[in-house]
């Protein structure tokens, strides 16, 4: 019996030293998918303070809707394109950086700018009713926000769009107009939001939806591109301006970047870019 009771307590007491050991050590992440994230955080972190490519090469990443021709887009070559870039890409080359294109979901686009993953947010970025929550560079572009129909819709007004569904962007500067307009809002049959405009656009070919709102250089890009029978109605939601957003307090990135905006409305270079896009110069940098 007291054999037994030795050869229990033995074992007991090597559990004990077992347990004790294990102890010490860091507890491992419950799941794959936990670990994954703490790896992803500590690799986002160090390459958002370095800010530099693996050569050592300072960069000037720009985050842009994918979606959004003729401002930002993929083209059909997987390259990435457009007025914003073509701009933000010779910015970058008179600061002496590496451009870095880097696409993201527009409705995510604070958390990418908060996290440092992106520099700063330039595509089709209305100034209008963000004042407060970036930091801003002076616009450079002029835009309203429209609807476009179908050419034989029968929708020539505002008020023809009573009783009609209408799709935007989601979280877009025609969404925000329209809730603004409670008045307008509720004459519409439904306001449907859709992740991005060639989205939008195919619904309104397709007969889903009635009218898309959107910004006006964007949909007249559209229409002339897609050879469709859509139309712009006269009456615009509201008038605007875009600008490049940068992290509230980034005054020193705000800063370079508007000084090369400006030295390239100076020497010709903004007007350049721009007739490329829309045949004409459409920026009001230094005007």
């Amino acid at each position: 019996m007291k054999k037994i009771m030795i050869k229990a307590a033995l074992v007991l007491g090597t559990l004990a030293m077992l347990t004790g050991c294990s102890g010490k050590k860091e507890a491992a992440p419950t799941s794959a998918a936990e670990a994954g994230k703490t790896t992803e955080s500590a690799l986002g972190t160090e390459a958002t303070e370095a800010g530099k490519t693996a050569d050592g090469e300072d960069t000037f990443t720009v985050g842009f809707d994918q979606d959004f021709p003729p401002m930002g887009f993929k083209a059909d070559n997987g390259e990435y394109t457009g007025f914003d870039l073509d701009l933000a890409k010779e910015v970058a080359k008179r600061l002496g950086k590496k451009f870095v294109a880097q696409p993201i979901a527009w409705d995510a686009k604070d958390m990418e700018l908060q996290s440092g993953n992106i520099d700063c947010i330039w595509n089709g970025f209305t100034i209008t009713g963000r004042e407060d929550g970036y930091t801003w560079s002076k616009p450079y572009m002029k835009n309203s926000q429209v609807f476009v129909v179908g050419k034989d819709s029968g929708i020539k007004t505002l008020s023809d769009l009573t009783g009609k569904v209408v799709e935007v962007q989601a979280d877009s500067s025609a969404e925000k107009a329209i809730k603004e307009d409670d008045a307008l809002l509720k004459t519409f049959k439904t306001l449907q939001t859709t992740p991005d405009y060639n989205t939008a656009f195919m619904d309104l070919e397709m007969g889903a939806v009635d009218a898309v709102a959107m910004d006006v250089i964007v949909a007249a890009y559209q229409i002339e591109q897609r050879k469709a029978d859509f139309v712009i109605l006269e009456e615009s939601l509201s008038a605007e301006e875009y600008g490049v957003g940068f992290k509230k307090g980034n005054e020193a990135l705000r800063d370079q970047v508007q000084e090369q905006l400006e030295a390239m409305a100076a020497d010709g270079t903004c007007k350049k870019i721009s007739e490329q896009w829309f045949g004409k110069d459409v920026t009001t940098v230094g005007k």
